[in-house]
């Protein structure tokens, strides 16, 4: 199957032919007909899939042929960073058709606020935007009018809610038009996205794609490790082989800051990436990442979803994700588009059973591999033993008072 398959418009499969775009993924193949059939949609499917094209496509051709003039499709991003890639893929296909696009995100002044809504308010085809500045420009004076929106598109709504943003959307939906063509695009199912679906959505078709699978091009890869080695382990594999792009992830925003100076001060070309920077250094990091003139990101699991960056041959877990479904976002940043790449997690005592979770998630064993001999002996994999409770036996254990003493005989 090819775009051509789809009717596009001739303008929109040039463009795509010129990008050189020429078969569908799976998610494409099957939302595309979808969408252009007007039925809502419920999509499974992991990044890194294609999904952003599956939705932008149809409906940059559904308003080129209509040719409409007012807002027509809203789309909702959990994070900056997602907004800002939607809007980039929306501007690189509508530069054919026409079509244009205004991100609308939190972070700035007050002067990117006024910018953002003098945009929106002078009109746009699209908008995407994050829930709470949307929320804010809603509620402003002089707010966008909404009357007009055909589409309303959203974009990993299971990281939106457990972001907490479920009732901003459901404030949101309240302004838009109830006829109107819905998409609900989730990397996982969990039953709060399907309460949620129920709400907002009319009639849904459901597609389910390679959910909670990480991609055949990874090559996945553990260290067992105790703490006190994992920082010169880390070296170790970021000397042993020149890697291109590399991404760590560790579990707090304070051991991503401690991290970054212990590898900077190695020489390496690094950069750290967490909620204490302002926009614009947020921005500026990823420009020089996405640049190749940084060679190594660190971060939490903030850059686990929505960052959008071609080559990164090695992703390192310093610490095992909280939860299964983060192992396959934060891997699935390496090995994109039918590339290969290789993925190291970092396993500490007291992390065994949570990789254990993820393994079983995953269906497989993945390799662990010896530590280096000068870092000395490593934690054994026990994973069941770390599950096993003690037992209780209903009585209390015995308790000596403060100040015990024994009575004299």
């Amino acid at each position: 199957m090819t775009f051509t398959d789809f009717n596009f418009d001739q303008k929109l499969l040039d463009g795509l032919d010129s990008m050189g775009f020429d078969k569908p993924t799976p998610i494409q193949e099957q939302a595309i007909p979808i969408i252009l059939d007007n039925k809502d949609l419920i999509a499974c499917a992991q990044t890194g899939t294609g999904k952003t094209a599956a939705y932008v496509l149809p409906i940059l051709n559904k308003i080129v042929k209509s040719g409409s003039q007012n807002l027509n499709t809203l789309i909702i991003a959990p994070t900056r960073e997602l907004a800002q890639q939607i809007d980039q893929q929306i501007e690189g296909f509508g530069y054919f058709v026409g079509v244009s696009s205004i991100c609308v995100f939190g972070g700035g002044d007050g002067a990117a606020f006024a910018q953002q809504q003098k945009a929106m308010r002078e009109g746009a085809d699209i908008i995407v935007a994050t829930p709470g500045r949307l929320i804010a420009m809603l509620t402003s004076a002089g707010s966008v009018n909404m009357s007009s929106l055909q589409h309303l598109i959203l974009d990993e709504a299971d990281r939106m809610l457990d972001m907490g943003f479920y009732d901003d959307i459901m404030r949101i939906v309240s302004y838009l038009p109830t006829n109107r063509q819905t998409l609900l695009f989730s990397a996982t199912m969990p039953p709060k996205i399907r309460t949620m679906a129920q709400k907002i959505l009319q009639h849904p078709e459901q597609i389910n794609i390679a959910i909670s699978k990480p991609a055949e091009g990874i090559l996945q890869e553990a260290y067992m490790a105790f703490d006190a080695q994992k920082v010169a382990l880390l070296k170790h594999i970021l000397n042993e082989k020149e890697h291109n792009s590399v991404i760590i992830f560790a579990s707090t925003k304070e051991k991503v800051k401690e991290l970054n100076k212990e590898l900077y001060r190695s020489g390496l070309s690094i950069k750290a990436f967490h909620s204490d920077l302002e926009q614009v250094e947020r921005e500026d990091i990823m420009r020089e990442f996405r640049n190749k003139n940084v060679q190594i990101l660190i971060g939490t699991d903030i850059l686990s979803r929505g960052i959008d960056v071609d080559g990164i041959s090695l992703v390192v877990n310093f610490d095992v994700p909280p939860d299964p479904e983060d192992y396959i976002h934060r891997i699935g940043r390496t090995a994109r588009a039918e590339s290969t790449g290789t993925a190291i997690t970092f396993i500490n005592q007291k992390d065994q059973r949570k990789f254990y979770d993820i393994e079983n998630l995953i269906g497989k064993d993945i390799p662990k591999l010896n530590l280096p001999e000068s870092l000395g002996e490593a934690p054994l994999y026990e994973p069941e033993k770390k599950m096993d409770k003690p037992k209780f036996s209903g009585k209390k254990p015995f308790k000596r008072k403060p100040n015990f003493k024994p009575k004299a005989k």
